[in-house]
């Protein structure tokens, strides 16, 4: 009974480990130096984490924190457009004198959640921010500062915690390039949020009103200079003097998606002299064109190809199973670097007992480039085989009298037949005595 609890435990914990949504880091090098405290690429296509400079380190993230607030406020107000809200006087009071970006309404302005995520994501308004969350916390906005920590929690982002919903500096307020990946990444799939954050001018205000400037100039292709980048969409600037410039962009080319975090990079040079280049956009910009240049998806498994086999008891039908990878399986890699570069190690057991179904989970295939762990693939059998009942009644037989409890109650039972013969000869030795005296009473 033990051994088939502790059986059912571990195969759970293989299920849940291996139904995850796992990321696999390649970490390539990469032809220039970033200037960015912290850099993070990430392909989209195949869940892996190309370059990482200091992705887990605490850093300030800035305006980007309004991208886990739009995920607040998408996640309780269904109807963007006509959920209207009154701009509160105290709000916009509490953003003076604090240099902070703003979107140019007013108190007592009415204002969509549609206009307010606009004025959020393209014009990085501050004020945007308050109101949302003041909303959206009925009034209190640190209810809603704590559905943030509480998404952050949820999403598994363990090195972020935020204290207001607009990025203005708390030295309690971080996270890191890789908790913003995971965040970016559930922020994609909500409704409208790509098309806002990647709208370099919105009108939405109204045609007659001023209209909403991105400050990505990643994405502007009239005001961006040399930091357009024409493959690249969205997602959210951030500035203040404690966080540098940070930038979490995408972009898509020939058929490939990469998310990059960029945080940290310098305002200033170590005289103190102001850098007049934003290296946030720069790194982002130059890490994508080497991605696009020299990376590319080679195929490396063919599920239809047998990696190893494994001995089978308990059938007479063969001795041994093929395993199969459970899919094809493509790896990104350098262009340069043949698909005979990937490590592949194989884990299964020395054995397995029949029965076997058609895609049972064996074994696992791992593969390395460069000595580092790419990915995980499942290896599976490609065909069933009968369990023969008198070997696995044989088997069961031998288990129980070679476990340890069947040793252990073997040995109790010997001891109290052993004690059943001792106690019965000591009460026939008394009962002959008590006899003897009887008879030798009456003669």
């Amino acid at each position: 009974m033990l051994k088939k609890i502790l059986c059912t435990l571990f195969a759970a914990f293989n299920l849940i480990c291996f139904d995850l949504n796992l990321v696999f880091s390649a970490n390539f090098n990469i032809d220039f130096a970033p200037s960015c405290e912290a850099l993070y690429l990430y392909n989209l296509d195949t869940d892996t984490v190309v370059y990482d400079k200091n992705g887990e380190k605490k850093m300030y993230p800035a305006s980007i924190t309004k991208i886990m607030t739009y995920i607040i406020v998408a996640e309780h107000i269904k109807d963007f457009d006509n959920t209207k809200i009154t701009v509160k006087k105290e709000l916009m009071d509490s953003l003076l004198g604090t240099g902070s970006s703003v979107s140019g309404f007013k108190a007592n302005d009415v204002l969509s959640v549609m206009q307010l995520l606009h004025c959020l994501m393209i014009k990085s308004g501050n004020d945007a921010a308050l109101v949302l969350a003041d909303y959206v916390g009925n009034g209190q906005i640190s209810n809603f500062i704590e559905m943030m920590n509480n998404k952050a929690k949820d999403l598994g982002c363990s090195g972020t915690h935020f204290v207001n919903p607009h990025g203005f500096h708390d030295d309690d307020h971080y996270t890191t390039a890789k908790d913003l990946v995971t965040i970016t990444k559930y922020a994609m799939e909500i409704p409208n949020f790509m098309e806002i954050c990647s709208s370099p001018t919105s009108y939405i205000m109204g045609q007659d009103k001023y209209p909403l400037v991105t400050t990505n100039s990643m994405i502007d292709q009239a005001r961006g200079g040399k930091y357009y980048y024409q493959y690249a969409r969205g997602i959210k600037t951030g500035h203040t003097d404690e966080a540098g410039w940070c930038l979490v962009s995408s972009a898509v080319y020939n058929g490939y998606s990469y998310l990059c975090v960029a945080l940290g990079a310098p305002i200033k040079d170590t005289s103190g002299n102001k850098i007049n280049n934003n290296y946030a956009m720069l790194d982002s910009k130059s890490i994508y064109k080497w991605a696009f240049t020299n990376l590319e998806l080679k195929p490396i498994l063919k599920k239809t190809d047998p990696l190893c086999e494994v001995k089978l008891n308990l059938t007479t039908n063969k001795d041994s199973i093929l395993l199969h990878p459970a899919d094809d399986y493509s790896a990104l890699l350098p262009k340069k670097v043949n698909t005979t570069s990937i490590d592949i190690k194989i884990e299964k057991p020395e054995s397995i007992d029949a029965p076997i179904k058609v895609g049972q989970k064996i074994g696992t295939a791992i593969l390395s480039y460069a000595n580092k762990e790419i990915s995980r693939i499942d290896l599976i059998s490609a065909e069933d085989v009968d369990r023969n009942i008198i070997l696995y009644i044989i088997k069961c037989m031998t288990d129980i009298t070679s476990s340890i409890w069947f040793k252990l109650a073997l040995v109790l039972a010997i001891i109290l037949i052993l004690t059943y013969i001792f106690l019965l000869a000591s009460y026939n030795k008394k009962a002959r005595r008590k006899r003897a005296k009887i008879r030798k009473r009456y003669k």
